[in-house]
Formats: C-alpha cells, sequence, structure tokens
C-alpha cells in the first residue's frame, strides 16, 4: 500500500491512537494532592495512554486566567520555547530558551520516533535555540523593553545559578561557569566548564537544573533517569534519577540524594534552610500512578525510583527486584497530583501577593500527555507553616487549555523578581508572564 511511513508506524501509530480510547481516572483530582495521597492499585496497559492536549498558542491579546485577587501581563512575549529563569540582583531576568538536544544516533529508533511526534504535537518538536537571553524592564512598568542575547552557542541549556561574578549555566551535559559583571547584555567569554553531567546519547530526561547553597560554596544540579523505570537496564541510570552536589572551588562532585525519577525544580525553604525538588514519577500503571511530587531534600536520601514509589510501594516491572533499597526508600513530602509534569518549583520570599500567598511554593505544572482527563496545565501554590506544606494546593494562574482541549501554553520555571511578583516561563506560549496582586 502507499504510505509516506513504514508498516510498522503505521500501526504502533493505529494502536497509540487506540490506547486514547482508555477509561478515564475514577478519582477526584484532590485525592492524587496532599501529605497523604490515595494510591490505587496499579494498572498496567498493554499500551499506555496518549492524551495530548495539542499546542496551539496564545492569540493576540489572550492570556493566561489568574485567581481571584491577581493581576497577569506578559512580562515577555514572542520569546523561543522559554523553559527556565532567574532573576539577578539588579533585576534583570534571564530566561533559558531551550529544546531537548538533537541525537544523530537516534535517527530509525521507531520508539524515539514516535516520541519524537508526540512531543511535537505537544509544542516541544522545535530545534533548540541553546541561548539564554536577558530581559530587562529598566522604567518599572512591568513589561521588559529590552532584550538581549547573554549567551548563545549552549547544548540544549536550562539551569541557572549567580554567585558573586560568576554566572553557573547547566547545559544538559555539563556545569559551565561565564564571568558576570552587573548590568551587562552580553558575556563573549567562553566560559569553562566546571562538572560534567550524565547525558549521552539516549538522554531520556534532559533537563539539568541548578540551584547555589546560601553560601555560594556547593552547587546543586538535578539530573532525570534515562528511561520510565529503567527500561533499558541500570547500566544506562549510572549517575541518574539524582541530585549531584557540585563544589564551586574545585569542581569535585558526589550524589546528594537518589531515586528520585526525573526531579527538576529547586528552592530553598526559608524557615527550615532544606533543599527542596519537584519531582516528576513514573508512568504507565494507570491514570493515577503515580502522583508528582515535591519534597524536602536529605543528603544521602534514597526516593525509591525504579524499585519502589512513595516510599515501599514496589514497582513489579523492576527487575531484578531490590528490597534492600526499598526498605530505606524515603516517603515524599507532598504529592502534586498523578502526571501533572510538576516542573518549576519557587518559594514566596519576599513575594508581594496577597497574604494567602506568602508563606509556601509556587509549582509549574506543565500537563500530563498521558492522562485522561488532562492534569497539570496550570501554575499552583501550596502553603506552608513551619516549614511543611500546611494545606491543600490553590490555584493561581490557569486558563492554558482552551474548551477544545488544546494547550496555548504550558507553565514550566517559576521565579519570584525583583519587585515580589511571580514570573512563569511558558514554553508553548512563547511568553513569559507576570503575576501580581490585583489593584
Amino acid at each position: 500500500m502507499n504510505s509516506s511511513f513504514p508498516l510498522s508506524r503505521c500501526t504502533l501509530l493505529l494502536a497509540l491512537a487506540l490506547s486514547a480510547c482508555g477509561s478515564d481516572s475514577r478519582q477526584p483530582p484532590s485525592s492524587g494532592f496532599g501529605n497523604t495521597p490515595t494510591l490505587p492499585e496499579p494498572a498496567p496497559r498493554l499500551l499506555p495512554i496518549v492524551n495530548i492536549a495539542p499546542a496551539k498558542r496564545w492569540a493576540d491579546g489572550q492570556m493566561p486566567v489568574p485567581a481571584e485577587g491577581l493581576t497577569v501581563t506578559a512580562f515577555a512575549r514572542d520569546l523561543d520555547h522559554p523553559r527556565w529563569l532567574l532573576v539577578l540582583p539588579n533585576g534583570d531576568v534571564l530566561v533559558a530558551e531551550s529544546n531537548a538536544p538533537r541525537h544523530p544516533d537516534a535517527k530509525g529508533d521507531l520508539k524515539s520516533w514516535i516520541a519524537s511526534k508526540i512531543m511535537a504535537r505537544a509544542g516541544a518538536g522545535s530545534p533548540s535555540a541553546n541561548r539564554i537571553s536577558l530581559l530587562r524592564d529598566a522604567d518599572g512598568d512591568g513589561i521588559a523593553e529590552t532584550r538581549s542575547v547573554l549567551l548563545s552557542g549552549l547544548n540544549s541549556p536550562f539551569g541557572m545559578a549567580l554567585v558573586g561574578d560568576q554566572l553557573f549555566v547547566a547545559n544538559t551535559d555539563a556545569v559551565r561557569r561565564y564571568p558576570y559583571v552587573a548590568d551587562t547584555l552580553a558575556i563573549t567569554d567562553a566560559g569553562s566548564e566546571v562538572a560534567a553531567l550524565p547525558a549521552g546519547p539516549r538522554n531520556y530526561h534532559w533537563t539539568k537544573s541548578l540551584i547555589a547553597s546560601p553560601d555560594g560554596s556547593k552547587l546543586y544540579a538535578t539530573v532525570g533517569s534515562n528511561s520510565n523505570v529503567a527500561d533499558n537496564g541500570m547500566t544506562e541510570e549510572t549517575g541518574r534519577a539524582a541530585i549531584w552536589e557540585i563544589d564551586v572551588a574545585s569542581g569535585a562532585q558526589r550524589i546528594y540524594a537518589s531515586g528520585l525519577r526525573n526531579p527538576n525544580g529547586l528552592a530553598w525553604q526559608p524557615e527550615s534552610g532544606a533543599l527542596w525538588t519537584a519531582v516528576n514519577e513514573r508512568d504507565e500503571i494507570g491514570n493515577d500512578l503515580v502522583p508528582d511530587y515535591m519534597t524536602s531534600v536529605r543528603d544521602g536520601g534514597f526516593y525509591g525510583w525504579p524499585y519502589s514509589y512513595y516510599g515501599e510501594h514496589v514497582d513489579v516491572r523492576v527487575q531484578p527486584p531490590r528490597p534492600d533499597l526499598v526498605a530505606t526508600a524515603l516517603v515524599p513530602d507532598y504529592a502534586l497530583g498523578a502526571h501533572t509534569a510538576s516542573l518549576g518549583l519557587a518559594a514566596a520570599s519576599g513575594t508581594t501577593l496577597p497574604e494567602s500567598l506568602r508563606h509556601g511554593m509556587f509549582i509549574g505544572q506543565h500537563g500530563s500527555w498521558n492522562r485522561k482527563p488532562l492534569s497539570g496545565y496550570k501554575v499552583i501554590f501550596v502553603p506552608f507553616a513551619g516549614g511543611k506544606p500546611a494545606g491543600p494546593p490553590v490555584d493561581v494562574l490557569t486558563g492554558f487549555v482552551d474548551t477544545d482541549g488544546r494547550a496555548l501554553g504550558r507553565p514550566v520555571g517559576v521565579a519570584m523578581d525583583g519587585k515580589g511578583a511571580l514570573l512563569v516561563a511558558d514554553d508553548v506560549g512563547n511568553a513569559v508572564w507576570r503575576v501580581t496582586a490585583a489593584r
């Protein structure tokens, strides 16, 4: 027969289309959130559910919907897949315009081909801009009137951290250091490598987040797993599903915490001083498993992946099992809903938002591709008390999916700007949104 794809590809595409016809979740969304989420029995399928919100993007004048008491404006538009943010001491905002790296040796791999089609439909199929842009709002009106390329020619950059006069950038394969001068609009120095990070040709979870310790002596970098649940063996997972600690002066590095399937956002909790992270959990065992989560991170802590989830809930797909490790698995602090793709994380320190949003964490939920109904696609706030989550999540910014199920945008990184407003990187909408208290 005439076809633009080989028969095997068409067959798999048909199977994926049929998989989207699976039944909807039978649990209310709230059951997958909080300190003690409801964890149903695993419901594996021959084919996973594929339920994509195809990317449409915002029309002129369209914006996300802020919660009551809040206002949203476009801090910057017409960016190229903005993923992550860093606010500098002078108020400048750095945005990583980035996408997954291309891997020539993956050509012809059927699973990679299908994954690329899914990601393209979801708005993540374009080549990576590989740059960090600087946005400046010199007149203080909440709109960046100056935009410049601070760094270019990078390798799928994501996390950024400033320590004194040194800017650190986490590419997909290494942390690099660049000299930084306040108020500069471009860095021409080639920089130097501080520490290599696990990457390689497969590089399933490519994003590497970054945060500096309060004293600036250490960096912490996230490294996601190289598969869903060690599908290609544990050898390919060496050094992955972990948070790495890097000594700024020497570049020496060690695994700080492990068993974290795909950690992304990092934040220091101001009351306890603890490091927190937002983690994407595993797929393909049901609409309601496993909830993504945020948790405080213990030095040396193990969080279960791939052998178990939420403590000692064993994943029987992983062979051989490791009951010795499962027995040590820590239970995460707070569930963020199944398949919400919770990526961004920012403490509310110094915010000028309403009082109800001043003690806790903001989370950017990129949104599901494998759940019915869709989940995520919004920015939420989790209140804290005494350094711990203390209450149900609150919607902050919604409206990223239209009534036809198409994604107008997808929130990723979140950060507090120098005036206490919340910034949100929207990689499908190609914008940075700014959330303030309504006047």
